[in-house]
């Protein structure tokens, strides 16, 4: 998943390989995205060359490749020019989703919508989290869950299903799918996505009690965990729940 940034860069990259045959330099590219420093677009660059749709070929100057799109992006080289130049174009403009877009068409001018129906983005669903004992988090990218857009604030989000009991005096119940804002803090007393150890995630109250990081479970069978502030990182905190009946 893309920040709003990511996208707009990449997009834009895009573009001008298609129109020019040639990558932006770096002024041109802080320039489209509206940034104060070069060193923005540098941490941008690397961020999409980590996660796969860009990279630099070697001792080349301006010579960025564009891998792949978005997957909810035709592939590129699929795209047929007419086509493309509007959404690049809009890239451009400034637009670009922090989540995986939805169906907005019910949106358009002209186009009837009906009384009960609201705007839906959808989230990508990256597997099971434990509600009891820890287990680490399965990454499916190719799942996604519909979400109403008015649930969502600023900032990237996705959906995980929840495994266990452990939160259902906090209203979380086993099945559920919470809906989770990314970061790497959070206030105390909030239910937030725990990483322990680099290898085990869980859904759990956070309580910092001096220099020790507690996980809390909203179920009187089970115990609060403790750890030291280096074994514990936050991933994400809850900003919503859906359930099916």
């Amino acid at each position: 998943m893309l920040t709003r940034k990511q996208h707009e860069l990449l997009m834009f990259i895009d573009r001008h390989l298609r129109d020019t045959g040639f990558s932006p330099s770096f002024e041109e590219m802080k320039e489209a995205l509206r940034l104060k420093s070069k060193s923005g677009i540098h941490r941008l660059i690397t961020a999409l060359e980590e996660r796969g749709f860009l990279r630099r070929r070697a001792h080349r100057a301006r010579a960025l490749e564009v891998i792949r799109l978005p997957e909810n992006l035709a592939p590129r080289g699929a795209i047929a020019a007419a086509q493309a130049a509007p959404a690049a174009s809009a890239a451009a403009a400034g637009f670009a989703p922090n989540v995986i877009r939805g169906n907005f068409a019910a949106n358009l001018p002209g186009v009837p919508k009906a009384a009960n129906e609201a705007p839906a983005v959808h989230l990508p669903l990256y597997g099971r989290i434990a509600a009891g004992l820890p287990i680490e988090a399965l990454r499916d990218s190719g799942a996604s869950v519909e979400v109403p857009a008015a649930m969502l604030a600023s900032g990237e989000h996705y959906a995980l299903e929840v495994a266990g009991d452990s939160m259902v005096e906090a209203g979380i119940l086993d099945g559920d799918t919470v809906i989770i804002r990314r970061g790497d803090t959070a206030e105390n007393g909030s239910i937030v996505v725990a990483l322990v150890d680099e290898q085990e995630v869980t859904l759990k109250r956070l309580r910092r009690r001096g220099n020790s990081v507690a996980l809390e479970p909203a179920n009187r069978s089970y115990e609060t965990r403790i750890f030291g502030p280096d074994r514990v990182r936050v991933q994400g905190r809850l900003i919503g729940l859906l359930r099916r009946y």
